[in-house]
């Protein structure tokens, strides 16, 4: 197969493709950055070193406090780093209450949570979150730390192009960014940067700004056998975008993708997501802001109105106090407003009141505050329980979304770790078996309430039912199964329970003292009787003899 010869002609002609779905999507995208996240986006790689420009659209906060609620509840709800909100299981595992298993998928679960906390995550995850709530989109580079082995990097909205493989999966982002010629030459050395970027070292001038692009794409020269970074499963290549030289900064490859991407819903066969709670709720912002403004004019108009008067009194002076005269003309005319109004203001605040909850229950604020607000309602905890269970129902699939995004991390920071080789020996029925992660999160177990719900009211049931009707019902219940499926279902540790094979042994035992008790009652029962035996019949020691008691 003849070699595929990389570019920087190449990369220019796909970064033009890419250009074409993002170009399209640019002024949605704007326009939500004007009224959610006004300094978080970068459309132009070179506003960089710019003042970003003042917003003159945000009228009222509530967009804004809207999406930090929904961030702080994600982040609280979804990744909290107090909580344990994943567990490591085994794919297509029958044996799923082997406790050696358990405990290889314990340790497991720990490693990744070592990681995680010593690692720059838990403080990009709440961007992370307000991105995707907005955008629809968020994207993590993921680089190797020799500290911490993970080390996260929140690309800004617009600063990026992507690209999705036949099953619907990014497998292609271009980044382009500016970047310092020092740090370029810091980065890449001498010999692989331009004549411009050395022009700027040795003049001192060391905070030039150069435009950079990086692409990470499959490999068309990817070879499995090989040990050169170039022929890994992705290419990596980075140049200057001004550069007239063919050079590349750097070409290299990663052996997995290095990037995490966050999507919300996506329509079909598009690229970017078509759907999300910023998406939603633009309308109902745009008419906030312009409800609020025209009630601000309404009441500057019955406030401090244009007044009209005689020529008169054109150069008299009003003053500004509540005891105040103005001398009349001779016609006894004075000051009046030119216009009287009677603006219906409480209705508009009205309307707007419900557009302010409005945008707040499209990004769920209702949802993260439903405990508190309940409380104040003086609901009972069923109540709370059964409108937590229907709010999650709306929360499902962007949870599941998130969720498809924290795996790609896991995969990554699993395979890191493969290579370090810092992951304990697996159980010998599982060696080669593939790992799959559970999110056990306050909003995971939220879903799963309903489960736990119904096993309580079956085991219950049946209980009662075996009381009032026929004990024997009991045993239609396997009490060993019930237990180790609520404490998954509630997240408890396996080193917290008793391997149930250690359970059924442990009954054994018991069973077996009880039926040796039974048996020395029993023979001191007929001792007893042989005794009185003895005691009133001549014969009765030689019947002891006979039964072996003596």
């Amino acid at each position: 197969m003849k070699e595929f010869k990389y570019s920087k002609h190449y990369f220019n002609a796909r970064k033009n493709e890419l250009e074409i779905a993002y170009n399209a999507l640019k002024p949605d995208w704007q326009d939500l950055a004007d009224f959610f996240l006004p300094r978080s986006v970068r459309f132009l790689a070179r506003s960089v070193n710019k003042q970003p420009a003042k917003n003159k659209k945000i009228k009222d906060s509530t967009p804004l406090l809207a999406v930090r609620n929904f961030s702080s509840g994600m982040m609280s709800g979804a990744t909290s780093p107090a909580t344990n909100w994943f567990k490591v299981r085994i794919r297509n595992y029958s044996n799923e209450n082997s406790y050696e298993v358990k405990k290889w998928c314990s340790s497991i679960e720990n490693i990744f949570r070592d990681i995680f906390n010593s690692s720059n995550l838990y403080r990009i995850l709440p961007s992370v979150y307000k991105q995707i709530g907005v955008f629809g989109i968020s994207v993590i580079a993921l680089i190797f730390d020799e500290s911490s082995i993970l080390h996260c990097q929140l690309l800004p909205i617009g600063s990026y192009r992507i690209a999705k493989n036949s099953k619907g999966e990014v497998d292609t982002i271009c980044r382009v960014y500016m970047e310092t010629a020092k740090n370029i030459y810091d980065q890449f050395g001498e010999k692989n940067v331009s004549k411009e970027i050395l022009n700027s070292i040795h003049s001192n001038r060391y905070e030039d700004l150069y435009e950079i692009i990086h692409f990470v794409e499959p490999n068309k020269d990817y070879k499995a056998d090989s040990i050169w970074a170039e022929d890994k499963e992705y290419i990596s290549v980075y140049y200057e975008s001004s550069s007239k030289e063919e050079k590349f900064l750097s070409k290299s490859g990663f052996d997995k993708f290095p990037y995490a991407v966050f999507e919300s819903e996506v329509n079909g066969e598009d690229v970017y997501p078509s759907e999300c709670p910023g998406i939603n709720a633009l309308p109902d912002v745009k008419q906030l802001m312009s409800m609020v403004v025209d009630e601000a004019k309404a009441i500057k108009k019955m406030i401090s109105p244009t007044y009209k008067g005689p020529a008169s009194l054109k150069n008299k002076k009003m003053i500004d106090a509540p005891a105040a005269f103005i001398e009349e003309d001779e016609n006894g005319r004075g000051l009046s407003p030119i216009y009287e109004v009677n603006p219906r203001v409480l209705e508009v605040d009205s309307i707007i009141e419900k557009l302010k909850e409005s945008i707040k229950e499209i990004f769920y604020n209702d949802l993260f505050a439903m405990i508190l607000n309940t409380a104040e309602r003086s609901r009972t905890a069923t109540e709370v329980n059964e409108l937590k269970e229907e709010k999650m129902v709306l929360l499902s699939p962007l949870l599941q979304q998130i969720h498809n995004g924290l795996n790609q991390i896991m995969a990554w920071v699993f395979s890191e770790c493969m290579m370090l080789k810092i992951i304990p020996e697996p159980p010998s029925d599982i060696m080669g078996a593939n790992i799959d992660i559970e999110f056990v999160s306050t909003l995971a177990q939220a879903q799963k309430a309903v489960k736990i719900s119904a096993m309580e009211r079956f085991t219950t049931f049946t209980i009662n039912l075996a009381q009032s009707l026929d004990p024997s019902l009991k045993m239609k219940l396997n009490a060993n199964k019930i237990v180790d499926d609520y404490a998954d279902y509630v997240n408890i540790s396996p080193e917290q329970l008793v391997p149930s094979r250690d359970v059924e042994k442990n009954k054994q035992k018991i069973q077996e003292q009880e039926t040796q008790k039974e048996q020395i009652e029993q023979m001191k029962t007929g001792s007893e009787i042989i005794k009185n035996i003895a005691g009133t019949d001549s014969y009765g020691s030689e019947l002891m003899a006979r039964l072996g008691l003596t």
